[in-house]
């Protein structure tokens, strides 16, 4: 039996996913929060992203991006795309986000190697993450084991993707408060523990996801153990 249709499923992904809910809900609720507290500098999230690329040296194109929470940065085209109520806002919480995405930026351009690792990774996680699932079905379908096998470990690269993201993030958050220091953007001490909080809120995501792919592999994993291995 597989996923809700066993109770075991629950054993393994109910913690994750519980942690999930609650990364999603301290997301929402530290953005709200600091989303209507102004920065002492006055600045919107598009004129903070423009004082700390000249303060860096940083050569972005700025775009918009629709939606909330979709503000990023993509190394392609080295393109910053913030969301109107980031870039519209002089707020703490506008001012964290753009700096967080900037941080991705002076880790592009600086060859940063974890972020380098999940860039390449991208496209082989693309394929393997649903890949993954349905080789392992069929193979628990058709009593295949090798088969089966093959999906967990195509669907390992989700881990190992989820894995590598999160240094990356924290990388990022950090390089980020150091460049709202460093640009004058955030003055106080309560502004920048205030940014903190909205970073740290959103950290907590990166490793929810991490324990939600660990703990479907895990639950693969036990599934196969408690299979026997058709002989031939």
């Amino acid at each position: 039996m597989f996923y809700g249709w066993n109770p075991m499923y629950w054993v393994f992904a109910l913690p994750a996913l519980l942690l999930a809910l609650l990364a999603q809900a301290l997301v929402q609720s530290s953005y709200r929060r600091y989303l209507r507290v102004a920065n002492s500098s006055g600045m919107t999230g598009l004129e903070v992203a423009r004082r700390i690329m000249r303060t860096t040296g940083l050569d972005l194109v700025i775009e918009g991006a629709r939606g909330q929470l979709t503000d990023h940065y993509d190394p392609r085209g080295k393109v910053l795309r913030l969301s109107q109520e980031v870039a519209t806002h002089a707020s703490v919480a506008s001012a964290a986000i753009v700096a967080h995405e900037l941080g991705h930026a002076q880790q592009d351009a600086q060859g940063y190697l974890p972020l380098r690792v999940r860039t390449g990774l991208v496209p082989v996680v693309n394929f393997t993450s649903w890949l993954g699932p349905i080789l392992f079905l069929i193979g628990m379908l058709l009593n295949s084991y090798d088969l089966a096998w093959v999906g967990v470990l195509a669907f390992s690269g989700a881990v190992l993707f989820a894995l590598v993201t999160l240094p990356v993030e924290i990388n990022a958050s950090v390089r980020g408060l150091r460049l709202l220091e460093q640009s004058g953007v955030l003055v106080a001490s309560a502004e920048r523990q205030g940014a903190r909080r909205v970073l740290s809120a959103a950290a907590l995501t990166y490793v929810a996801g991490l324990a939600q792919a660990v703990s479907t592999l895990l639950y693969y994993m036990f599934l196969l153990g408690g299979r026997p291995r058709r002989r031939r």
